[in-house]
Parts: C-alpha cells; sequence; structure tokens
C-alpha cells in the first residue's frame, strides 16, 4: 500500500514540472536598449594643415673662447641669463698683459729718443759738410791763383805745393763730413724701424690687454660657464677651446627637414604662401602665441634621407623657447570645403584601422569602417566613410555591438566649470606661498 501511493506521488510531481517551468520562462522581462550618446557628423570647412617633427637654435650662436692664455680670476654673468653686447663675461689676470705693455712702451720711449739723438747728428754733420765745402771752395780758388801767379813766375813754387795740399786736405773733409750725414740718415732709419717694431708690440700688447676682458659679442643667452675661477684658459690647442656659448634666441630659430615633394611644392607656390599661418606646436602640446615666417632653405637635400632643411624664425618675447628643443611646425597648405567631422572619441582604432558605430533610424547599430584624416581642434576629419546627417556613437562605444537595439541621446561634451570661491579657499597654496605664510 505504501509503495502504490510513493509511485502516484512522483507521477504528479513530474506531471506539474514542465507547466512551472514555461509559465517562468513566458513571465521573464526582456533586457532594457543600451543608452548611448551619439552626435551628429559635422560638415564644416577646414584648413589643410602640413606637420613636421623640427628642432630649435639659436638665431646666432656664438661660441666664447679665449684669445690669450692665461688664468681666470673672475666671472661677471649669471650663467642662464640674458646678456647685451659688450658685457663682460670672464676676466683673465691681467698683469702679465699690463707688463708686456709697459715694456713695449719703454722700449719705444728708447727708440723715439735714439731717434731724435740721431737727426740732432745728422743735422751737425751737415753742418759740417757746409763748413768744410766753404774750406775747400778756399782752397781750390788759392790753388789755381797760384797755379796761374806760378807760371808768370810771380810766386815760388813752394806755394803752390801747399796749395795744393790744402785744396785736397779740404776736398778729403768734405768727403768725410758726407759720409757723416750719410751714417747719420742710416742712424735715423734704423731709429724709425725700431719705433715701428716697438709700436707694433705695444699695439699687440695692448690688444692681448682688452682679451683679458672676456665681452659678449652678441646680445643673448648666455650657457654654463665650461671654465671656473682659477683655470688656465687660452686660444686652442694650449687649452680648452670653450668657455660658455651665446646664443641669440629673439627671435628663434627652428630647423624643418622638409620632403623634396613638399619643398617643391612650397617652392611652386612662392615661399611667403604660408606667412602668418606656420604654427610651432610645443612639447607640452601649447601652441607657441607667434606665428612663424620662413627664413631660407638648405643648400642642398641630404642624399640620405631625401630632405631638406628649411629654417622658420618665430618671434620669442620673454625668450622662453631656448635651443635644442623638439616641437612641430605645422603650416596651413589649403582650405578644404565640406569635410566631415566627429569627436576623436567617436573613433576606434584597431591596428591600423579605424571604425565608428552608427544609430540609423532604427535604433540599431552598424559598425562602418571609415578612413581618416587630420585632427582639428579635438575632431577627427573622415574622408571616406561617413556621411552629413549620421549619428555616431560617442559614449558606450565600447559596449555596443552590430545590429545591437540602443537608445540614443544627444551628446553633451563635459564643460570645464570655474573653480567657486569656497573651492579656492581650500585649495592648498604652493609650497613658495606657504612658506611666505
Amino acid at each position: 500500500m505504501r509503495h502504490r501511493n510513493t509511485g502516484w506521488y512522483w507521477l504528479a510531481l513530474l506531471a506539474l514540472l514542465p507547466a512551472g517551468c514555461g509559465r517562468g520562462h513566458e513571465g521573464a522581462a526582456a533586457p532594457p536598449p543600451l543608452p548611448v550618446a551619439v552626435v551628429e557628423v559635422l560638415q564644416k570647412d577646414v584648413p589643410v594643415y602640413s606637420e613636421w617633427i623640427a628642432s630649435s637654435d639659436g638665431l646666432v650662436n656664438a661660441t666664447i673662447r679665449a684669445q690669450v692664455l692665461g688664468y681666470l680670476i673672475a666671472q661677471r654673468y649669471k650663467e642662464g641669463d640674458l646678456v647685451e653686447k659688450g658685457q663682460l663675461l670672464f676676466e683673465i689676470d691681467p698683469r702679465p698683459f699690463q707688463a708686456t705693455l709697459n715694456q713695449a712702451e719703454a722700449t719705444e720711449q728708447q727708440a723715439t729718443a735714439a731717434l731724435s739723438q740721431a737727426e740732432a747728428t745728422l743735422e751737425q754733420s751737415q753742418a759740417e759738410v757746409a763748413r768744410q765745402e766753404a774750406l775747400w771752395v778756399n782752397a781750390k780758388a788759392n790753388y789755381d791763383r797760384f797755379k796761374e801767379l806760378v807760371g808768370r813766375g810771380a810766386v815760388a813754387k813752394k806755394e803752390l805745393d801747399d796749395s795744393i795740399g790744402a785744396e785736397r786736405s779740404t776736398y778729403s773733409a768734405v768727403a768725410a763730413a758726407k759720409a757723416n750725414v750719410s751714417a747719420a740718415k742710416a742712424a735715423i732709419a734704423v731709429q724709425r724701424a725700431a719705433i715701428a717694431a716697438a709700436r707694433a708690440a705695444a699695439e699687440k700688447a695692448r690688444v692681448d690687454l682688452g682679451f683679458t676682458k672676456i665681452v659678449a659679442p652678441v646680445t643673448g643667452i648666455a650657457g654654463i660657464a665650461k671654465a671656473q675661477i682659477g683655470d688656465l684658459v687660452g686660444p686652442p690647442p694650449a687649452t680648452m677651446e670653450e668657455i660658455t656659448t651665446v646664443s641669440t634666441v629673439d627671435p628663434i630659430k627652428v630647423y624643418v627637414p622638409m620632403s623634396e615633394q613638399e619643398y617643391l611644392a612650397a617652392a611652386r607656390h612662392g615661399r611667403d604662401a604660408a606667412a602668418g599661418s606656420i604654427e610651432l606646436i610645443l612639447a607640452d602640446g601649447s601652441r607657441h602665441p607667434q606665428p612663424g615666417r620662413f627664413a631660407f632653405a638648405d643648400r642642398q637635400v641630404d642624399v640620405q634621407t631625401g630632405t631638406i632643411k628649411v629654417a622658420v624664425l618665430f618671434p620669442n618675447p620673454g625668450n622662453v623657447l631656448r635651443p635644442g628643443q623638439f616641437a612641430r611646425v605645422r603650416a596651413q597648405r589649403s582650405m578644404k570645403t565640406g569635410a566631415l567631422l566627429v569627436p576623436q572619441r567617436a573613433v576606434m582604432e584597431l591596428q591600423g584601422s579605424y571604425q565608428v558605430a552608427l544609430v540609423g533610424a532604427d535604433q540599431k547599430v552598424d559598425i562602418r569602417p571609415v578612413k581618416v584624416g587630420q585632427q582639428v581642434d579635438g575632431l577627427w576629419v573622415i574622408d571616406e566613410g561617413l556621411h552629413p546627417g549620421d549619428r555616431v556613437v560617442v559614449e558606450g562605444l565600447q559596449k555596443v555591438r552590430p545590429g545591437m537595439v540602443v537608445t540614443a541621446t544627444p551628446y553633451a561634451p563635459p564643460a570645464t566649470a570655474a573653480p567657486t570661491k569656497e573651492a579656492s579657499a581650500q585649495t592648498p597654496a604652493p609650497p613658495a606661498a606657504r612658506a611666505k605664510r
């Protein structure tokens, strides 16, 4: 009796199970559509840019070297500061050069005194020549008269011989006096040459003494000193070649490696076609406020890279930009009319290909490949794959699948709210401000 009742129990239970399971599936609610934020494809005219990786350099980079050999005794500038042309940078011990100058000036004075003495000797020798010539003229006149008188028998032969001796003696005295004049003139020439040499030595010593004060040849930013007080400096190869560098950075020069094709295109359209539209994008992503202008192109193309170096000048008030910085230079090439744009966050990238998620009129998702162009103010330019009026998913992009039904709402970009007074009051002060307090 017990076994019969147990069988009927299990049969009744099995009969009820399918009915209960069927009622459970019929009562389960379907999941709601996924909420997403969409935006319509924007269509407008946008400028087309070319962009290059660039490096900055000083307009003038003056390498400061010592022109004389000596020991540094002072550094008169602050490293990294702006220095003016002619400003004193370093001093070399001037004492040896001052001594050399004093010696050269003394030698010049000695040569000048010797010249004065030689000129006085010349005057005396010339006066002696005049006196001896007068004596010779008188002696020759006596000789001529006695020779005539001897022929007449008016005087003795001895008086004629005496006149001959006097004439020859005075003639020899004249020759000796003239030789003294020549010697005096030679001495004057020697002393004048000595004066010229002494003056040249004094001028060189004076220049060398001036080189002990090393000044800035241009106005610019002075670099870190590569020599310290007490170091022996001088022209190469005696010592180090460079003490520091002064770079003119306003305007600053930016080098752009431009391809041959880009260079030829720019040359055909004129170098000033992009004047006022050359921009400098800094390493932190900010844009330099001053536009650049074309300066020059290098004389040749690099055969290894196929690029030519082009220089662009940017005003640099405040000397914020420094040589050696890397940045991006962007120049407008043309204007693209009717370009299609979507937010950058609406574009998915996968292994070099790009996709967007569209929401159709039936609220179903369609994943579509697109071809992107340049980026403009946080937007992608879409060259292929979209049409005006298409709605693309901006938020919820990672959760959508092809054919999925979604609930689309307009995308609202987050607004950057200004800090309130309460928030500003609670913001901790920077370390410098706290230190002052």
